[in-house]
Formats: C-alpha cells, sequence, structure tokens
C-alpha cells in the first residue's frame, strides 16, 4: 500500500477527515489553495480548513462532522496519513456502509479485505448510486410481495455483498 504524507496526499486520493472542534488553526499555514482552503500538516497527518468538502480536484475528501456542522461553512478536520487511499487504483479496498434508518449508504475504505465486499473505487461509486436510490425511492418495490423494508434490506444486503448485478438480484425476489 503506498505511504501518503505531505508532498502526495492530494494526489488522487480518498479520505473521511474527522472534524476538530478544538484546534487553533495557526496563521501560518503550509498550503493555502486558490479556492482558500488552507493546510496544516504535522508528523501524524494533516488538519484541513475548508468550506467545501466531498470532491475536491482529483480527489474524494469526505467530512465527517458533528450534526450541528453547516455544509459551506468554515469547519477543520483532521486525517492521519495512513487515512488516505487510492481512487485510481485496481486494488479493491471501498466496501458500503448502509443506514437504513437515515437512508444513506457511504463508501469506505479498509486494508481488511475480509471484513466486507471489497470494490475499486469507480464500482463501489455505482453501487452506491443506486442503493441510495432503493433507500429513497418507493416505485421500483410496486411488483414485489414483501414488505418494502424486509425487501429494501434483503436486496441491499445481497447487493453490497456480492458480485451479482442489481437486475439479477430483483428478479430471484419475484
Amino acid at each position: 500500500m503506498k505511504t501518503y504524507n505531505q508532498h502526495n496526499f492530494f494526489k488522487y486520493t480518498f479520505c473521511e477527515f474527522h472534524q476538530i472542534e478544538d484546534f487553533d488553526f495557526p496563521e501560518e499555514t503550509h498550503y493555502r489553495s486558490k479556492s482558500e482552503s488552507a493546510y496544516f500538516y504535522t508528523k501524524e497527518g494533516v488538519y484541513r480548513k475548508s468550506t467545501h468538502w466531498g470532491r475536491v480536484a482529483n480527489c474524494r475528501w469526505k467530512f465527517i462532522a458533528n450534526k450541528d456542522y453547516k455544509n459551506q461553512t468554515i469547519g477543520i478536520g483532521f486525517a492521519k496519513w495512513t487515512d488516505f487511499y487510492p481512487v485510481n487504483t485496481v486494488q479493491k479496498i471501498f466496501y458500503i456502509e448502509v443506514d437504513y434508518e437515515a437512508k444513506t449508504a457511504t463508501i469506505r475504505a479498509s486494508t481488511d479485505a475480509t471484513a466486507n465486499h471489497s470494490l475499486v473505487f469507480s464500482e463501489a461509486q455505482k453501487k452506491r448510486k443506486q442503493i441510495v436510490q432503493l433507500l429513497n425511492e418507493d416505485k421500483w418495490a410496486q411488483y414485489f410481495e414483501l414488505d418494502i423494508e424486509e425487501l429494501r434490506f434483503n436486496i441491499i444486503s445481497e447487493y453490497i455483498q456480492s458480485n451479482h448485478s442489481l437486475q439479477q438480484i430483483k428478479k430471484n425476489y419475484r
């Protein structure tokens, strides 16, 4: 696995920054982007102060914030150098985590391939998009006999743990 540091973490990476509330960002930052995001490097990782997260240039950086955080406001996040993963890899290091109550699906990265069905990043993105549709729309379920919540859980669980297409899995439930 590639080792990331202040010289390469911004090149085609996936990372989850965790919100930090008790960090005084220094006036003298190590780097400031054209969009005014500021970066401060440590031996353990990087602090980022920004109003935008998600797709950042050629990277996919998530901001794991507390429930009071409002999008487009300044947030400070921290990520360890070991929390960065390559998005343009052929290695299957990504998996999808589903919260059925909140109706969300999140791409996660892990070097422990035995824990979940692992995917390359592009596959994870495609599956996540389809899962979000299953979670938030009801029309697709009108031709099935099962309760929609049970059906959602069964289909999504099988979809994230297999190589079968969503259409194949749905067909098995008819």
